[in-house]
């Protein structure tokens, strides 16, 4: 299950694999991207959903794998959102939940545009510990949380910077020079090393997988 599936990237990477996927967004348009792309694909099933997952059109205990990505500062009430994908999940159900991290958020007040923080767009920032709280009260348990994209902290405050009219090429000089220097800071020796340090020092994300426990 891809909730909130956007231009389809991960339900494709779930197709590549046969699975069996149900992909949902609150936009009509997005789904039929998703559908159209997934045509020919290797997925064992397809099927799309228009919805705003309050609440999903499934029966309980539906999906073995279940992605949100991104989504969760979007919903007016998290709590809720997260007990719809619970109910869901089979026993035993795998969760793959991410969130901006909060501190690239907060440093981005001030730069990004006023929308960015308005209803559709980002109307929560949560806290690591908020979003390990929002995730077990949920009925899940947290298998790994982690925190990645450095590279994409700096990228959106030189965006907001630069004057860049649209989310696309052609790029601002100044993206494309950061881009061109975080590249070639991950070809030197200690590269892999400096990437790993900036993505825990200040992260664009944090991944959470999670687990639909098995009544005994």
């Amino acid at each position: 299950l891809d909730v909130g599936c956007g231009d389809g990237g991960r339900s494709m990477f779930c197709a590549a694999r046969g699975c069996h996927i149900i992909y949902s967004d609150i936009d009509p348009e997005k789904v039929a991207v998703t559908a159209q792309k997934l045509q020919g694909s290797s997925a064992r099933e397809q099927r799309g959903i228009v919805s705003d997952t309050d609440p999903l059109p499934l029966e309980d205990g539906t999906a073995s794998r279940v992605i949100a990505t991104e989504i969760i500062e979007h919903v007016d009430e998290p709590s809720r959102f997260l007990a719809e994908l619970v109910r869901v999940g089979k026993p035993g159900a795998l969760f793959l939940l991410t969130v901006p991290e909060a501190a690239a958020e907060r440093a981005q007040v001030g730069f990004a545009a006023p929308q960015y923080f308005q209803k559709p767009n980002h109307i929560h920032i949560i806290d690591r510990d908020e979003f390990t709280r929002l995730v077990t009260d949920a009925g899940l348990e947290v298998v790994s949380h982690s925190t990645h994209g450095f590279f994409w902290t700096l990228w959106w405050m030189f965006f907001w910077s630069s004057g860049q009219p649209q989310i696309g090429p052609p790029w601002t000089d100044l993206l494309d020079h950061w881009t061109r220097t975080w590249l070639a800071l991950r070809e030197t020796p200690q590269g892999p090393q400096v990437k790993k340090v900036l993505d825990e020092l200040l992260p664009k994300c944090q991944v959470m997988v999670a687990r639909k426990p098995i009544p005994i």
